[in-house]
């Protein structure tokens, strides 16, 4: 499938209106009235192109394929099509090849350029913008280079990294590509690029940090120079493998044939290429010995820097070294349990748990709560029964008292003869101070 019918293919999945006469024809028209009026339209187109650039992983396009191939419905042009591209330029969407900087130029030259460009501007139309080759989308030019630049930090643990013009180029896809994103990164203050002009090699200096690319120094150029020198050396080493390769091939060929002359001959070829490869690798191993000697060399040179920083910052806070060994003895202290923590969890996964177990814990809750309701519901019918028996006591002696009546003094006294204490009440009182 070629790269027409797979956009036309991508388009009827993002617009599912997109065979419809009535909604084509709305779409197709030209902008007309205030821009309320046409501005979802223009939304619309916007969206669609970003997403079929992305889709194609372009971030480069032509304004003619746009309009003639993408959009192309049965001979059908958007008329609007070269008004959205212009407001795409004016607001920063789409920039053109002369808006970009030259990397190959100091930043002085920049800089100047950068001003002459806004005191200069000479007005852009519509149709400019249509007779433009190509024309770059910021979004994608955005995306590319963050995906650059993070495959670079994966490699690189340094806070900025020197690769030759060659590996760029391949990172990026090729030299047309890499063109616009080496003058976008430059114009950002990214990536510089610089040069050996004895040798004529070429190089790019990325910042993989949020910080602004440092300015090229003598230890740049020596690092470009043994970059190259192991990018060559590995080159050779693909060659020598293959050639090593060619020559066991035929040397096989010439023994199944009965050719043993020729057979030496491919395997003396043979052996001068395995000596050729070690001594092509032990000259690598070197290069990227003394590669790895600088790394660490301005490894070690960051973290003094960052130890200074340190100390002044105690000083000026008057914090203590014992203040810091504590901080860290806790934050050790915090580390390794939160390891436990993950070590434990991995020891005993929960997925390793039958559901058996499961119902098994279940039931065994399920009887301690039976249990327990049981008890809680013995000791209530207890206190019930106390509860009713005091009640009814109470009520016994209740009804005895009211049933009971003193009919004459005789009654009386033989009540207080046969009671052992009297009676604290009133008429008893009475009884007592006439027998006085």
């Amino acid at each position: 499938m070629d790269s027409v019918s797979s956009v036309k293919e991508f388009i009827r999945k993002q617009v599912p209106d997109w065979d419809d006469e009535i909604m084509a024809t709305a779409r197709f028209k030209a902008f007309s009235g205030q821009r309320s009026d046409w501005e979802p339209k223009y939304f619309f187109w916007k969206d669609l192109i970003l997403k079929i650039a992305r889709h194609l992983d372009l971030f480069i396009i032509q304004p003619s394929q746009v309009k003639e191939e993408w959009f192309n419905r049965g001979g059908l042009t958007p008329l609007c099509l070269d008004h959205v591209l212009w407001l795409m330029y004016n607001e920063g969407d789409i920039v053109r090849n002369v808006d970009l900087v030259d990397p190959s130029s100091g930043r002085i030259s920049q800089l100047f350029r950068k001003v002459r460009n806004l005191m200069v501007r000479s007005p852009v139309t519509p149709e400019i913008i249509m007779l433009e080759d190509h024309l770059f989308l910021t979004p994608l030019l955005k995306d590319k280079t963050a995906r650059i630049i993070k495959c670079l930090s994966e490699s690189h643990w340094t806070s900025s990294c020197i690769i030759t013009m060659s590996k760029f180029q391949g990172m990026c896809g090729g030299p047309s590509e890499a063109a616009p994103l080496l003058s976008y990164l430059s114009g950002l203050g990214k990536a510089q690029y610089f040069s050996i002009s004895k040798e004529v090699i070429e190089g790019v200096k990325i910042s993989l940090s949020s910080a602004s690319v440092p300015a090229i120094s003598s230890l740049d150029l020596d690092v470009l120079h043994l970059i190259s020198t192991a990018q060559k050396l590995e080159d050779q080493i693909d060659v020598i493998d293959r050639r090593y390769e060619m020559s066991r091939k035929s040397a096989l060929a010439s023994l199944n044939s009965g050719n043993k002359k020729v057979a030496l001959r491919h395997a003396r070829e043979m052996k001068l290429a395995s000596e050729s490869r070690e001594r092509c690798t032990s000259l690598l191993n070197r290069v990227e010995e003394v590669l790895n000697v600088i790394a660490n060399a301005e490894s070690t040179q960051k973290v003094t820097e960052a130890i200074r920083i340190g100390a002044e910052a105690m000083k000026r806070n008057k914090i203590t070294v014992e203040e810091v060994e504590h901080c860290l003895e806790e934050l050790e202290e915090s580390i390794d349990a939160q390891k436990q923590v993950e070590k434990a969890l991995e020891s005993n996964p929960i997925s390793g748990i039958e559901d058996e177990d499961i119902e098994e814990e279940l039931e065994k809750l399920e009887l301690e709560l039976e249990s327990e309701n049981l008890k809680i519901s013995k000791v209530e019918v207890g206190n019930t029964s106390g509860e009713m028996d005091a009640l009814g006591s109470t009520d016994s002696l209740t009804d005895a008292l009211s049933n009971l009546k003193l009919h004459d003094g005789s009654a009386r006294e033989s009540a207080s003869q046969k009671s052992p204490l009297p009676t604290r009440t009133k008429n008893s009182k009475h009884a007592m101070l006439e027998a006085a």
